[in-house]
């Protein structure tokens, strides 16, 4: 590295050129920072391509199994996307009065502390990234390699080597630019849409054609189970667990072009388009199958396109295909910045916290998510390790909901330019409780693992975080390592972008750039 071989800081600048070939969006004109390149139809992507996955093509039976009904099952589908939209609302509200990447992470860390919040990115660095995009570019490998074995299952050595090549050639797009990675998440968003849109067109077509018989109210509503309050609850948790990915785009509040205005509004497009989708999909597929012929099958959307494609069929395992490589795209984007806002609070390596000089992308934050994954992927206990911390996941969204309403009381005086009434975070606590306690009930060794597992982290952060006066001999170490890290990577401390249209107290939110060896490193009290 010629020019690059000299360690910069954020408080360094960089030639003038340098900075304008890097698109920077720094304030005072020279300095590295995250660049604002998302805009209001990327933010869509965003939140539309990471909720939508592989679900919705694959098996949608979780919700009808537990529903016992064809009509309960649509119910459920509507009232789950009702109630995601409040909850998006809520995290809107948190995304523009904290406005910092790193999601419901950086609003626990904020509002109930230091431990709070890296319980909240223990176990997602330790499990829940890792393991859900290892399972997506599995699920991308499988139906890739699904037509050169036709008549047996693919070997398991193929699925995964394919699933790396996946993982390395997104997280290489990712490191090389922002506009690529939000490209590329826009064109697999939308042809997840425009495969969708086709479902949903045939199904039109099934009832005009009169194939509308579990549509009928009277046969909608018929059980095939005897109705349990335990299964609906079960029914609820799966359709909440399909809209997983909602609150993604609230890790990336730092590189969205205007985030006040935008956030809001990619909520408002984004979770009315999903919940429109899930359901008329849903009432498509039962215009060509009975409930008993798609609890039957594994792939629900190719059992689909079977019956009524015929010799174009092949889309639909295609279109899962893609929606999975977009699905490994997205949740490679939202994740490392999750990663890169916890190092810049001290609560991971610090080299995490870096960008790129000239690309200005956190290429160690994306190197760490790929890496995690990889293993991941060697592992064959990553599916029993979902059941476990699926759980905690959907307690942290209630614990971050709670936040803004403990916020409220805290700070009444605070700017928020987006403000919504109350009866919305409580609306979403009552059905958070109400699926939690019946997920403590139905399953509570499953749980109490999870619970164990996010508990292993409390030493963690007493001894990595918490503990400042370490060995010498250590902080030498962790600074020589940090260096090869930057020199590797040719990365430097970012400059945060400093609005000059958003309020003092505002401003005084915004983390600090964590460096080695500053006494406030944990990031602890950083917002007092």
């Amino acid at each position: 590295m010629a020019e690059g071989a000299r360690l910069r800081t954020s408080a360094e600048k960089i030639p003038e050129e340098q900075a304008q070939d890097s698109g920077s969006g720094s304030s005072g004109g020279g300095g590295v920072a995250l660049k604002k390149e998302i805009g209001l139809v990327s933010a869509c992507g965003i939140i539309v391509g990471n909720i939508i996955g592989s679900g919705i093509f694959v098996s949608p039976k979780g919700v009808l199994e537990n529903a016992g009904s064809v009509g309960m099952a649509l119910i459920v589908w509507i009232v789950t996307g009702v109630i995601t939209a409040v909850g998006a609302l809520c995290y809107a509200e948190l995304g523009v009065t904290i406005p910092k990447s790193g999601g419901d992470y950086s609003y626990v860390k904020d509002i109930f502390g230091g431990l709070a919040g890296f319980l909240r990115l223990w176990i997602a660095v330790l499990v829940i990234y890792p393991t859900n995009q290892a399972v997506i570019a599995l699920t991308f490998s499988n139906y890739v390699l699904q037509p050169l074995f036709p008549t047996c299952f693919a070997p398991e050595s193929g699925l995964r080597l394919l699933a790396a090549v996946c993982l390395l050639l997104l997280t290489w797009v990712n490191c090389a630019s922002v506009r690529w990675a939000t490209r590329v998440q826009d064109i697999f968003t939308a042809g997840k849409l425009l495969a969708l849109g086709l479902i949903i067109i045939m199904g039109i077509v099934q009832i005009c054609k009169g194939e509308y018989f579990w549509l009928e109210p009277k046969n909608a509503f018929e059980n095939f189970q005897e109705p349990d309050i335990g299964l609906i609850a079960l029914a609820f948790l799966q359709g909440s667990f399909a809209y997983g990915g909602w609150n993604f785009l609230n890790y990336v509040t730092e590189e969205l072009v205007n985030p006040y205005k935008n956030l809001p509004r990619a909520i408002f497009i984004s979770i009315p388009l999903v919940t429109f989708v899930y359901v008329f999909a849903n009432i498509a597929y039962v215009t060509a199958m009975s409930p008993q012929e798609l609890l039957a099958s594994n792939a629900v959307a190719v059992t689909f396109g079977e019956k009524l494609l015929g010799v174009m069929a092949w889309i639909m395992p295609i279109s899962v295909a893609l929606s999975t490589f977009g699905g490994v795209n997205g949740s490679l984007f939202t994740s490392s910045r999750l990663f890169f806002a916890g190092a810049r609070e001290g609560h991971l390596p610090s080299v995490l916290a870096m960008i790129h000089i000239k690309r200005c992308t956190p290429i160690p934050a994306l190197l760490f998510t790929c890496l995690s994954t990889l293993l991941m992927l060697v592992t064959s206990d990553m599916y029993t390790l979902i059941n476990y911390v699926g759980f905690i996941n959907y307690l942290f969204y209630g614990v971050t909901v709670a936040g803004q309403i403990v916020l409220r009381w805290k700070k009444p005086d605070i700017a928020r330019p987006i403000k919504v009434n109350l009866i919305f975070p409580v609306i979403y606590l009552l059905f958070w409780a109400f699926l939690l306690v019946f997920s403590l009930w139905s399953e509570p060794v499953v749980c109490g693992i999870g619970l164990a597992i996010m508990l292993t982290g409390v030493p963690v952060y007493f001894l990595g975080v918490h503990w400042q006066n370490k060995p010498q001999c250590f902080n030498n170490f962790v600074d020589a390592m940090t260096r090869a890290g930057q020199k590797l990577c040719v990365v430097v401390y970012p400059q945060m972008d400093k609005d000059e249209d958003v309020s003092e107290e505002t401003k005084e939110q915004r983390a600090p750039i964590y460096k080695p060896g500053s006494e406030d490193g944990d990031g602890d009290g950083a917002h007092a």
